[in-house]
């Protein structure tokens, strides 16, 4: 029921579930944090500062429009910013845009029990693609319930890990950094320069955010709380960012050929910080693949319905196979980039088309 206040708890929660969102398999793992923003040496804090000014317009904005419309489906939110016709492509191609990241999380699960527990990529693909498919059977409610407490928990264990890293070593920070711009550590990079990279990454993770934050943001009580909860997460996000490529750069040579960068830093500190860590970065995996497998199965079918039941199997048993045979360095670069390219252009839409906000239904 909407009461137009402000609930403090369901905006730490909503800020949760954005970042939860939001961190999926490569944040988790470190590989687009390595990709996106530490391969460009100091110039990646530029690309941080974009990211978090797309990201947080984009969330805010999708969280408002999603409060204040009654979408009979919620990815007719592309349609409310390009239109019927150009909304209508996006609909569908956002289908396929989320899907492919769905299988980039499943891919970092089985390449985390890989590199860690030395068991076939296979096992994590596998176990990922089924506790996803069963969370997302219970509905968004329960969703966005049990999603909500993981971002933070992973944000701030990440943080801890790279805090730790940088704080040991400050110095390696700016040598780690100098060593990238020079060309001395060969990183597997997603872009020509800082601004491309940016703009890929952003892109991508506004077609995660909008069909899940809208629907969030009818779940919310004011315009207000909905558009604090979504923006504080993509501010949140944007902070862990920042410090887990600090701790990279003060152990660059170590980091930059590895699937899972961050296990490297966290076995540093101890290797019961590693175990633990592990558990952590399947979390994050978790906590992205849910809405994300969520978005496409309710696209095409109604919660709780037989047909939504098998969809939502048939998708997890498909992006297991897919992650478990396709390297995940390769899903990260090509499909987050491919996603990024389309989602800028959204944000174009969006900030052309910011009258078509006036139109929606109350």
């Amino acid at each position: 029921m909407r009461t137009e206040k402000v609930s403090l708890w369901n905006v730490v929660i909503f800020a949760g579930s954005t970042i939860s969102l939001l961190v999926g398999a490569g944040f988790a793992t470190g590989q687009e944090v390595l990709q996106y923003f530490t391969g460009y040496g100091l110039n990646g804090f530029l690309t941080a500062a974009l990211t978090l000014v797309v990201i947080a317009y984009a969330a805010g904005s999708f969280a408002f429009t999603g409060y204040a419309t009654e979408f009979e489906n919620t990815n007719d939110i592309f349609r409310c910013y390009c239109g019927r016709h150009i909304g209508g492509v996006y609909d569908y191609f956002s289908v396929v845009c989320i899907y492919a990241s769905f299988i980039v999380l499943i891919g970092g699960a089985g390449a985390t029990v890989a590199q860690y527990y030395g068991l076939p990529v296979y096992v994590g693909c596998a176990l990922m693609a089924a506790l996803s498919g069963g969370t997302v059977m219970l509905g968004l409610g329960r969703i966005v319930d049990v999603i909500g407490m993981i971002g933070p928990v992973l944000i701030l264990f990440a943080v801890g890990i790279g805090l730790y890293s940088a704080l040991g070593n400050l110095s390696g920070i700016m040598a780690g950094a100098k060593l990238v711009e020079a060309g001395e550590v060969d990183i597997y990079r997603a872009g020509t320069n800082w601004f491309t990279a940016g703009v890929f990454y952003s892109g991508n993770q506004m077609l995660w955010l909008a069909a899940f934050t809208a629907a969030m943001g009818h779940r919310a009580n004011s315009a207000k709380e909905a558009v604090l909860g979504a923006s504080l997460g993509a501010v949140g996000f944007a902070l862990g960012i920042i410090v887990l490529m600090c701790g990279m750069f003060a152990s660059i040579k170590e980091v930059a050929a590895s699937d899972i960068p961050s296990l490297i830093l966290a076995a540093k500190i101890h290797p019961e910080i590693a175990l633990a860590f592990s558990f952590i970065i399947m979390g994050g995996i978790f906590s992205s693949a849910v809405p994300l497998l969520w978005a496409v199965s309710a696209r095409f079918a109604a919660e709780r319905s037989r047909k939504f039941y098998l969809l939502t199997a048939a998708l997890s048993a498909a992006g297991c196979l897919a992650g478990a045979f396709i390297s995940f360095k390769s899903l990260v670069n090509i499909i987050y980039s491919a996603n990024g390219a389309v989602g800028i252009v959204l944000l174009l839409f969006m900030i052309a088309g910011s009258p078509l906000r006036t139109r929606v239904k109350r």
